[in-house]
C-alpha cells in the first residue's frame, strides 16, 4: 500500500507479458504512458491510447478548463488541439496532441475484473511525477444501470485522477476519478469497458471550438428542488459522540470532494461518490447506531429510484444534509 516514486526504465511493453508481473515491472512498462495535463486552474493525470496522440483523462479534469496542454514522460509540452470525444456521464475524456510515436497502454476488459483483484494506479498527484501506489480491488459498485465503478484501496491523491488503473499484467482495467480522504483508503475509477467504447466511437471537435460551445452550453447548473429531511434527535439514539463525529466528518469529506465534481457538470461522478461514502459509513457506524444508519440507506434507496444524476446526487446531498443537521443539534445544542 505504500506509495513510491519510480524512475521509467527501458523495459518490454506491459501488454506483452505472459503472466503476471511485479509493481515495479509494472511501473517501469506502464510510466512511460502516463501523462501530467495541466490547464491555469486544474492539475490532472492521463495515459496514451493511441501512439498518434490520442489521451485519455477524467471529463471533470478538462472541463472548465480554456488552454490546456499536455506534458509526456519525455518532458515535451504539447498543447491540446482536440476533444476526440467526451462522455461526462462516466467522467471520461479522449484528448489529441500533435505527436506521434508515443507508447500506448493496453485496455483490458473490465467486465473480468473482481473484488480482491491487485490494482495499481500511476499518477502525477500534486505534480510528483510517475508516482504509484498499489492496492486491491475493494468492491465494483452498480451505482446505476448505466454507472458501474470500481472501489480501490490503491491510495489516489489530487493530481492523479484520469491515470489509469492497472491489472497484474500490465492492462488498463479502469481510470482513477475520485478520493475520499481521512485515511479511509477509499478510491474509485471507472472501468475500461467505458473508455473503450469512446475510443471505438470518436467525435472529434476542436479544441477552441469546443471551448466555446461549453461557454454557451453551461451559462446556468440545473436549479434542484431541495428536500432535505427534518430528523428528530431521537434518531440518534443508541449513537456514541465517537459514531456522530465519524458520520459527520465522512460526510463532509463526500461533500468536499463530491461538490467540486457536479459544479464541474460532472454529476454522475458526484452521484457515485456520495453513494459510495454513504454505504462505507453505514458499514462503519456501531451497530446501536440505527438510526443513521437507517436514514443512510433511504437515501441510497430514493437516488437510485431517480434517473438523472443530478437528481441522484441532490438526493444524495439531501440525505447528507439532514443528518449533518441533526449532528449539529445534538452535540451543539443552542
Amino acid at each position: 500500500m505504500e506509495i513510491m516514486r519510480t524512475a521509467p526504465a527501458p523495459e518490454p511493453s506491459a501488454s506483452s507479458a505472459p503472466g503476471p508481473m511485479t509493481p515495479a515491472e509494472i511501473a517501469a512498462a506502464a510510466t512511460p504512458s502516463v501523462v501530467s495535463i495541466r490547464s491555469k486552474s486544474s492539475l490532472g493525470s492521463g495515459f496514451v491510447v493511441r501512439e498518434d496522440g490520442w489521451i485519455a483523462t477524467n471529463f471533470h479534469v478538462i472541463a472548465d478548463a480554456d488552454e490546456l496542454s499536455v506534458t509526456a514522460s519525455d518532458g515535451k509540452v504539447s498543447p491540446v488541439v482536440q476533444l476526440v470525444a467526451m462522455d461526462p456521464a462516466h467522467d471520461l475524456a479522449l484528448l489529441r496532441i500533435e505527436r506521434t510515436g508515443l507508447k500506448p497502454l493496453v485496455l483490458a476488459d473490465s467486465e473480468g475484473v473482481r473484488s480482491g483483484d491487485a490494482v495499481i494506479a500511476i499518477g502525477h498527484p500534486l505534480g510528483f511525477e510517475d508516482t504509484v501506489s498499489n492496492g486491491l480491488v475493494s468492491a465494483i459498485r452498480r451505482v446505476s444501470d448505466e454507472l458501474t465503478v470500481l472501489q480501490i484501496s490503491a491510495p489516489i491523491a489530487p493530481g492523479s485522477s484520469g491515470g489509469p488503473l492497472i491489472d497484474d499484467r500490465g492492462r488498463v482495467i479502469g481510470v482513477a476519478t475520485a478520493i475520499l480522504r481521512g485515511g479511509q483508503n477509499l478510491g474509485f475509477g471507472v472501468p475500461s469497458e467505458y473508455l473503450a467504447a469512446l475510443v471505438a466511437h470518436p467525435e472529434p471537435v476542436a479544441w477552441a471550438d469546443f471551448v466555446a460551445l461549453r461557454e454557451r452550453a453551461t451559462a446556468a447548473l440545473p436549479r434542484p428542488t431541495r428536500n432535505v429531511p427534518h430528523h428528530e434527535l431521537t434518531l440518534l439514539d443508541g449513537c456514541g459522540e465517537g459514531d456522530l463525529r465519524l458520520l459527520g466528518d465522512m460526510i463532509g469529506e463526500a461533500i468536499e470532494v463530491g461538490a467540486p465534481l457536479y459544479n464541474d457538470g460532472n454529476f454522475a461522478a458526484c452521484y457515485h461518490v456520495y453513494d459510495g461514502a454513504s454505504s462505507d459509513a453505514e458499514r462503519r457506524l456501531g451497530s446501536g447506531c440505527k438510526g443513521p444508519m437507517r436514514a443512510l440507506a433511504d437515501g441510497r434507496k430514493k437516488a437510485s429510484s431517480l434517473k438523472e444524476p443530478g437528481a441522484q446526487a441532490w438526493a444524495m446531498r439531501d440525505s447528507f444534509d439532514g443528518l449533518i443537521d441533526v449532528i449539529r443539534r445534538k452535540l451543539d445544542p443552542q
